[in-house]
């Protein structure tokens, strides 16, 4: 059943029935409208909610969805999310007339197989009714919650088999009924959840979704159903449009990568994405046939809905930024989500750790087919990441605190064409916005002994990627702490010849007898005084690092991002001075001797290869 649903929620829908027409102007205001609804949404959740994943980082969205569940709008917050929640929301249209929608009504869902990223990723929407009863929107605001009542706190279950090892399941659940909280409900779900905060975060999402359901019917009364209606109609068709014009414009042909992950959380080596591109004119075809299909493999399955929207979140940074981001994004593009395999797995497979691999591969996948055909606009939306440390404690009254590791870090920060890789994370990533690391000392018995960019951790490249960072924390109570370990092995790819970025690593208990290094997943009870010791891994590098002006690398030396072996071993760049002095300056004669050595090394290795 699990399939035949997925396809049916993702089936494209019809248009919206109206008798009105619109001109440009008049759709994109309404547009501007149901976007400030989403902003509004997503601040209202951030300044309510306690938890730091929600109001330090950001991971939330907004979204506005049409009466037959198409996407109409969405905020700046995390671009997967905003992909995802319309499946959920049309699961719960489903059964219109069975739980009696109506005005003052708000439902929750966060189910995997009903629509659903990973269940800590909760979507909580409510219609929006005209005067005259008839439903014309839908206001959805996805956010990840800290807890999601299963085996392991955070919901991140390292041996998971089934999905009800990581938390309670919910396909679609009203919690609002005509403005009157259900109370039994909210409490069970509330009981279902070991953060402390849920409860208040729970309360945000509701109340965020209701102020801005009265904002969007003063949208509908004073612009009309038919106008909102046309103008939905338009704006997606305009986006459709757009896209496919985009699309037109490169060359055609069918572009193929893929993407390792060092193991899964079993140890099972070289799991495997592979994306096919394929472009025919207008006609853009993503197809993750070929991906690992293994039935003993754990902990890396990425639901549908997921798997669907991280491509989207991908393809979304690779056009025009000024084309609108609605539902005309999916018409534009034919996926192929292979059946049974870990971007289409069956139901009740586990997909909590799936969210972050094999999602982020996925993305990276087609942006490495891509970049043969869009280079200027290639870079991976990802976080390799593997699994942040997540340290847990409980304090005197026995209540649980987890700091989930999202705050402020440097990583997988790929140079794009022309642009070396800036920023503390990949676009994608850098819309949550990373909490500063003094929110978590606040919060948690935990303090932050260090956080520097690691030199020669970004790849080289003619365009060079930022490295990573080097994370210590000391935790000052008893705690759990867990990790998956990958993107070791197989680190963060570079582009179109450029090298690929640093590995990442992770020490327990750094500085003692007992210090050790994470090979593959980890959940260790640590002292009160342990040191963990995180290197995130850095950016990738585009096109070969022979390329890149001797100059630029000479200042990357000076500012510490790359060292001067690597200056002379991978760029090939000679510097005479002293790094102590500030006084290098490149020896260009020498640099062109090297260059052109160590091009012909290359060559008789390729020969040789």
């Amino acid at each position: 059943m699990s399939f035949e649903l997925n396809k049916r929620l993702a089936a494209r829908r019809d248009p919206l029935p109206t008798s009105a027409t619109v001109d440009p102007v008049t759709a994109n205001i309404i547009r501007g409208a149901f976007e400030t609804t989403c902003f509004e949404a997503a601040a209202h959740l951030g300044r309510s909610a306690s938890s730091a994943i929600i109001n330090q980082s950001n991971e939330r969205n907004g979204s506005v969805i049409d009466s037959h569940g198409r996407l109409a709008a969405v905020s700046v917050g995390t671009p997967q999310l905003l992909f995802i929640s319309p499946l959920l929301v049309r699961y719960g249209l489903d059964f219109f007339e069975a739980d009696d929608w109506g005005p003052g009504d708000v439902f929750v869902g966060n189910d995997p197989d009903f629509g659903g990223g990973h269940l800590p990723d909760y979507n909580v929407y409510a219609p929006v009714f005209d005067d005259q009863g008839e439903l014309v929107l839908i206001k959805a605001l996805q956010a990840h919650q800290g807890d999601t009542g299963g085996k392991d706190p955070g919901g991140f279950t390292l041996e998971a088999t089934d999905i009800f090892t990581e938390g309670l399941a919910i396909p679609c659940l009203k919690l609002v009924h005509r403005g009157k909280k259900r109370r039994d409900i909210i409490k069970l779900l509330e009981r279902s959840n070991r953060f402390p905060s849920f409860a208040g975060d729970l309360a945000a999402m509701i109340g965020a979704v209701q102020h801005c359901v009265k904002l969007l019917e003063d949208v509908v009364r004073k612009w009309g159903t038919d106008t909102v209606r046309a103008a939905i109609n338009y704006n997606i068709d305009q986006t459709e449009r757009s896209f496919r014009q985009v699309v037109s414009g490169w060359r055609d042909g069918a572009y193929t990568a893929e993407v390792l992950i060092d193991h899964d959380t079993q140890g099972i080596k070289d799991v495997k994405v592979q994306a096919t591109c394929t472009v025919r004119g207008d006609q853009l075809t993503i197809d993750l046939t070929g991906s690992d299909a293994r039935p003993e493999l754990c902990g890396v399955w990425n639901t549908f809905a997921n798997s669907r929207g991280y491509i989207m979140s991908q393809l979304a940074s690779m056009i025009d930024p000024s084309i609108v981001k609605n539902e005309g994004l999916f018409h534009a593009v034919e996926v192929v989500l292979p059946e049974n395999t870990i971007v289409h797995p069956p139901i009740n497979k586990p997909a909590a750790l799936g969210s972050f691999h094999p999602a982020v591969e996925i993305c990276e996948a087609v942006c490495l087919a891509l970049s043969e055909v869009v280079p200027e606009r290639s870079t991976p939306q990802v976080y390799k990441i593997g699994m942040p440390n997540a340290v847990i404690g409980f304090d005197k009254s026995g209540l649980m605190w987890m700091d989930q590791g999202v705050d402020a870090r440097s990583m997988d920060s790929s140079a794009v064409q022309g642009i070396d890789g800036w920023g503390a994370s990949s676009v994608s990533l850098g819309n949550l916005l990373l909490s500063e690391a003094e929110d978590a000392e606040s919060r948690f018995p935990v303090i932050n002994l260090s956080r520097e960019m690691t030199i020669d951790s970004g790849g080289a490249g003619r365009w060079r990627g930022l490295p990573g960072s080097l994370n210590v924390k000391k935790v000052l109570e008893p705690t759990m702490a867990m990790a998956w370990m990958v993107s070791s092995d197989h680190p963060l790819r570079g582009l179109r010849g450029g090298e690929d970025a640093g590995p990442y690593s992770n020490h327990f208990e750094v500085g003692t007898p007992k210090e050790y290094k994470v090979g593959l997943v980890a959940r260790a009870q640590l002292p009160a005084g342990a040191v963990i010791a995180y290197q995130h891994g850095g950016g990738g590098g585009f096109e070969p690092a022979l390329r890149r002006d001797p100059e630029a690398v000479k200042d990357d030396v000076l500012d510490e991002l790359v060292s001067l072996k690597a200056a002379r071993e991978k760029y090939g760049v000679v510097l005479r001075g002293s790094l102590e002095e500030y006084d290098l300056q490149v020896d260009l004669p020498a640099t062109e001797a090297l260059r052109s050595e160590m091009l012909n090394a290359q060559k008789a290795q390729g020969a040789t290869a």
